[in-house]
């Protein structure tokens, strides 16, 4: 077992990283803030933004389209705004990280491949390549609306460990949800919960990564 540990440890070769709330910060709560100006409460934005079943289980999943989505919360909102109004409303509040980013550059120039595994929806991803081309930070990702589920299902981690040219064990995954990590955890991925960069660093540093 221990040994085990060790030769995991001495051939981590990619890295994973959170989009939401850590390369991209303020996101959701400059949302709401709009939202809130044009008369929608903030318990209705995150009912419909981060709660519902049309969210997570049919958009995040590729089940429905842009269009489909957005249409949708126009009207649970009661807004007269267009999808794609309400789209450039959401991605104008995001920000990024630039401690992040620098990170993120630092480990990928010294020979880490850099990952994304994210629960996402094509709006969101396309609208922020468009406007911060972040792409181009990263070797690899695995979208849950391209795959057609979201974490912790395994599938989407199958996705990641394929895409990232890498085995299971040479990836590191964290989550602030643990219950996330399951699928990566059953394929082997090395995974720790996330609390903030500083412990995300430290703990990345433990298991033998250099930059």
């Amino acid at each position: 077992m221990t040994e085990g540990c060790l030769v995991k440890l001495a051939m981590i070769k990619a890295i994973t990283f959170d989009l939401d709330g850590v390369y991209f910060v303020n996101g959701k709560q400059n949302f709401y803030k709009n939202l809130a100006n044009l008369g929608v409460a903030e318990s209705e934005a995150n009912r419909v933004f981060a709660k519902s079943e049309e969210m997570n289980g049919l958009y995040k999943t590729g089940k429905w389209s842009d269009e489909e989505f957005w249409s949708w919360a126009r009207q649970e909102w009661k807004l007269e705004l267009s999808p794609k109004q309400i789209i450039d409303l959401m991605i104008k509040g995001y920000e990024v990280d630039p401690g992040v980013v620098e990170i993120v550059r630092k480990i990928r120039t010294a020979g880490y491949r850099t990952l994304i595994c994210s629960n996402n929806f094509p709006a969101r991803i396309n609208g922020l390549e468009k406007r911060f081309g972040f792409l181009k930070d990263f070797d690899a990702w695995a979208l849950s609306y391209e795959v057609g589920v979201t974490k912790p299902d395994e599938k989407i981690f199958e996705e990641l460990i394929k895409k990232s040219g890498c085995r299971a064990e040479e990836i590191i995954y964290s989550d602030d949800h643990e219950e996330k990590m399951e699928g990566a955890k059953k394929l082997g991925i090395t995974t720790f919960v996330y609390q903030n960069l500083e412990q995300f660093l430290g703990e990345i540093e433990r298991m033998g990564v250099r930059w």
